[in-house]
Formats: structure tokens, sequence, C-alpha cells
């Protein structure tokens, strides 16, 4: 049958009502508008107990230092950091980067974070900017794996975890490990720290600029320390590596004074 009305007819009758605020062409039942309220009602919820609104987090800092201050040894310091749970980066590495090297060494080295190299294998400096710091080492003979303790070098990092991506570590990561680094620098006695990097010098000497402190010596966990370029530093700015050579040879320097 067809429609009694005209295409155009039809057109302004739907005009028309859409002016007047039809959404709709077809419904399944009519509504009525004056009865549809302005805001949905809230839904009832359910007696259940809320959790308190007061709740702190444990003091990552306080349970890190009573942890560390708590291992006679770096066997015992290792599992300490294992078993600390509070830092997320845990959560998305593959190992604890814990050290490396001669513990009897007068030398320690004190890196920021490690890489995926680092990561994969769990030693510090594994990885290109390792190798590098292993030629820069022999070129003052020393070395990480040297039986004599005066040519033996010792090396961490601030953080036993690897950042994703390899980003900075933030202030609060870095504050609540610290205690697990001054209680490395304790138990292994360095008579001289090397600290590498920006991250290295933030965390033991309360600064950064590296540009600025690098070649100068300083104290840090309270024991001598003198700040250098990352490797990986020198690997991406290969100019700097004449002050790096300067560092190295003002270490090798204090070493001989000291013996």
């Amino acid at each position: 049958m067809e429609s009694a009305l005209d295409f155009h007819t039809a057109k302004a009758l739907l005009d028309w009502q859409v002016e007047l605020g039809a959404t709709e062409a077809i419904g399944d039942v009519p509504v009525n508008r004056y009865e549809v309220p302005d805001k949905p009602a809230k839904p009832v919820q359910a007696d259940t107990p809320s959790a308190p609104r007061n709740e702190t987090k444990p003091d990552a800092v306080n349970e890190a230092r009573a942890l560390a201050q708590g291992a006679g040894d770096l066997d015992a310091l290792r599992s300490a950091m294992a078993a600390f749970e509070h830092c997320e980066l845990k959560r998305g590495a593959r190992n604890l980067v814990f050290a490396d090297g001669n513990s009897a060494a007068r030398v320690m080295i004190i890196g920021e974070a490690p890489g995926r190299d680092e990561d994969r294998e769990g030693r510090p400096f594994v990885g290109r900017a390792g190798q590098l710091l292993d030629k820069m080492l022999a070129a003052i003979d020393m070395s990480r794996s040297a039986d004599p303790v005066e040519r033996a070098v010792y090396i961490t990092n601030v953080l036993p975890w690897r950042p994703p991506q390899n980003r900075d570590p933030k202030p609060e990561e870095i504050a609540m490990l610290l205690p697990f680094v001054a209680r490395h620098v304790e138990l292994i006695k360095p008579k001289v720290l090397v600290l590498m990097g920006n991250i290295s010098c933030q965390a033991g000497l309360g600064k950064r600029g590296i540009t600025r402190l690098r070649g100068n010596w300083d104290q840090a966990y309270g024991a001598p320390c003198l700040p250098m370029f990352h490797p990986a530093y020198l690997l991406r700015s290969p100019h700097a590596k004449r002050e790096a050579w300067a560092d190295l040879l003002a270490l090798q320097a204090r070493l001989r004074t000291d013996t």
C-alpha cells in the first residue's frame, strides 16, 4: 500500500518533530519524558566494611635500614636486599645485581644502576660501558679479577635492579636503597671510593653536576671518594676521555701514597 504522504510532506513532518526534540524514530514502548528523572539514582551499596582512610604505607627507608644493619657479611646483605619488597624496580628486573670483583680490594667503585646486559647476567658493568671500564682500570694496572689486593677493585651500584628503559632512578628509589649502599661500604672497608656518574654522586654526596664534581676529592660513606665520569657517558662523549684519564692518574697517585 502506497503512503498517502508525498516525499516533501513526510520530510517536513520529520523536520518538525526533530525541532520539537525527537531523537528516536522508533521505540519499543512510549516514553513519558516528564517522568524521566534529571539524574540517575545512585546504586544502593551493600553494607561492607571500608578500608581505613588513615592507613599508611610502611616506612621503606626505615625497613631498609633495619635489614641492612642486620647483615653481618656480604652474603647476608645480598639476602637482605633480595628480601626487600618496597622497591617496584624489583618486579620488572630479571636479576638482583649485587657486586663483582675482589671484596678485599682497596678501591670500591659505585656506579648508578644496572643496564640490560647487567640485568641479564646479574653482574655490574658487563656491557659496553663495563668493557670500557675494564680498559680504563687496565691502563693503571688494576682489574676486578686481580688477585693481589693492591691491584684489585670491587664494583657495585647504587641500585641493584634495572630501571625500565634505563631511565634515571627516582629520588625515592635512591633514598630507600641508600641504607644498603652504606652498609655495603661498611662491610668492604675500602681505602678509596670512586663514584661514577651523577646518580652515584647524588646518593653519596647529595650533589649532582658530574662535570663540576669530577676530579675533586671528597668524603662519602665515611671514606675518601673521587667522582668520575661514568663510562657510558664517555661512550657518548669521547672528548671527555682526557678528563677521565686525569682522574685515573689521580686515583693511582692516591693509592701510591696510601701504601
